[in-house]
């Protein structure tokens, strides 16, 4: 079993992962965590859970994506390998590589998904980057043109003549 997360906006992009098997017993915990891939084996059957918590900014909503990979092994074919046909053995090789091609193509579209929102966290900051620097080059020219104009006033008033009458 897999688990693969990602935490999109909301606070600091952080949550807490927690895995529990069956018998209650924590598999894997995480604290504070943006993103994450985990697998591990089921120990047992049951009901595996998985709980994303939002304790540390309970003010904060957070929007995360998260995908499970379930992969079953077929170990039914023990003793009887040995007694099929060829035309069954090519039929059991084929039926593998098609198992392996979709367990490949899920991971390339888990991995696409995961580029996806990693892309728009990233455009989001540099969008937020940029509207700063624009903010500051408009206050520097504001200041810029603010001491122009008091450098002419001191100038031209230092340069005036006074008549004491």
């Amino acid at each position: 079993m897999g688990l693969t997360f990602e935490v999109v906006e909301g606070g600091f992009l952080d949550i807490d992962v927690k895995i529990t098997g069956p018998d209650q017993k924590v598999i894997h915990s995480e604290d504070r965590s943006s993103s994450g891939k985990f697998t591990f084996a089921a120990h047992m059957d049951g009901d595996y859970s998985y709980c994303f918590s939002n304790k540390m900014s309970t003010m904060t909503p957070k929007i995360f994506m998260f995908s499970m990979d379930i992969e079953q092994n077929d170990h039914s074919l023990n003793g009887t390998a040995s007694k099929l046909s060829t035309t069954d053995d090519h039929h059991r090789k084929l039926e593998e590589q098609i198992k392996e091609l979709a367990n490949g193509l899920s991971s390339v579209k888990h991995e696409q998904e995961y580029m996806t929102v990693r892309d728009r966290i990233h455009r989001k900051i540099n969008e937020n980057t940029n509207s700063r620097v624009v903010l500051w080059a408009c206050f520097e020219a504001f200041v810029l043109f603010a001491m122009t104009l008091g450098q002419v006033w001191y100038l031209r008033r230092f340069f005036e003549v006074r008549r004491v009458v």
